[in-house]
C-alpha cells in the first residue's frame, strides 16, 4: 500500500497543496479576574452553542483577520467596558492589523453569524442555478441607455466649474462624447443632456490630455468615472475682468499724470520766458 503523499512531495510533482483552514479561537472573560481565559473547545461544537447571555466571549478569526467581541444580554456596563479595554492585548498576539468588532446579543451582524454557524456562507460563483442572460440586441442597447441615463443624473449632480464645458466621459473601458442641446417645450426651453459613443476609432497608445482637465469621481475607493473639461473660449472670470479694470484703471492714472506734467512742463517754460 502505496503511503498518503505530504504537502513537499505534492508541490515537487506541480500540484498545489491544500491550505488548510486556520481555527477559531475562542476566549471567554471572567469577571472575577478580569481577564480573558482561553477555552479548550471540542472540534465538531458548533460555535454558537457557546452563545450564553451571562458570558462575554472574544473569539479569533484568523481566516479574515477579525477580532469578534460578543455581549451576552445579562452581562453589565462595567464587564463590557473592562472586556473592551482588554480586546487590544488579545488581538496583538495574533497581530496589530487585525480588527476589532463589537457585537450584542440579538443584533449579531450577518459576519458573525456565519462565523460562528448561524448562516451559511453564499459562494456567489455558484449561486447562479438557471442560465445566463442572453438578450436580444434591442434588451442590450436598452439597458446600455439606462446605465448611461444614471450617469447623466450623476453629471447633473457633479455640475461643472464655471467657465468649463464638458467634452468626453470615460465610463469604465468606453469612451462617451457628451452633448447639451436646448429643446423648447410648451414655451420652456429645457436643456438635455446626451451620452453617445464615440464613432472614431481611438488608435491604441499613450495620451496627454493636453487641451483639457480630467476630473474623476470616486466612489468606496472606485473611479465611477473621468470627465474631460475643457475652457470655454473667451471667457473671463471676474477675478480677471477685475485685474483688467485694474490695470485699466492704472494705464488711465499713468496717462493722465503724464498730461499733467507736460502741462506742468509748458508752464515752467513760460514763467523763464
Amino acid at each position: 500500500m502505496t503511503p498518503p503523499e505530504n504537502d513537499e512531495e505534492r508541490t515537487q510533482k506541480g500540484q498545489i497543496p491544500e491550505i488548510e483552514k486556520e481555527e477559531i479561537i475562542v476566549f471567554q472573560y471572567n469577571d472575577e479576574l478580569n481577564e480573558f481565559e482561553e477555552l479548550e473547545i471540542e472540534s465538531d461544537l458548533p460555535l454558537h452553542e457557546l452563545l450564553i447571555p451571562d458570558i462575554i466571549l472574544l473569539f479569533v478569526d484568523p481566516e479574515h483577520y477579525r477580532v469578534w467581541v460578543w455581549h451576552g444580554n445579562n452581562t453589565t456596563t462595567r464587564m463590557k467596558f473592562v472586556s473592551a479595554k482588554l480586546a487590544p492585548s488579545i488581538r496583538d498576539r495574533y497581530g496589530i492589523a487585525y480588527k476589532i468588532t463589537a457585537v450584542d446579543d440579538g443584533n449579531e451582524t450577518m459576519a458573525f453569524k456565519i462565523m460562528v454557524g448561524l448562516e451559511e456562507e453564499i459562494d456567489y460563483e455558484e449561486a447562479q442555478t438557471g442560465p445566463a442572460y442572453e438578450g436580444t440586441q434591442e434588451d442590450l442597447e436598452l439597458i446600455a441607455a439606462l446605465s448611461r441615463e444614471k450617469v447623466l443624473l450623476l453629471l447633473e449632480k457633479a455640475g461643472l466649474p464655471e467657465g468649463y464645458e464638458r467634452k468626453m466621459v470615460l465610463v469604465k473601458n468606453t469612451l462617451y462624447g457628451y452633448k447639451e442641446t436646448d429643446k423648447n417645450y410648451m414655451d420652456s426651453v429645457i436643456k438635455e443632456r446626451e451620452l453617445f459613443p464615440l464613432k472614431e476609432q481611438v488608435p491604441d497608445g499613450t495620451y496627454f490630455a493636453e487641451e483639457y482637465i480630467p476630473r474623476m469621481l470616486f466612489s468606496f475607493n472606485n473611479v465611477v468615472f473621468t470627465e474631460f473639461l475643457q475652457k470655454i473660449d473667451g471667457y473671463v472670470s471676474p477675478g480677471e475682468e477685475e485685474q483688467e479694470g485694474e490695470g485699466s484703471v492704472s494705464e488711465a492714472t499713468e496717462l493722465k499724470d503724464d498730461k499733467f506734467s507736460e502741462i506742468r512742463k509748458r508752464k515752467l517754460k513760460d514763467i523763464k520766458k
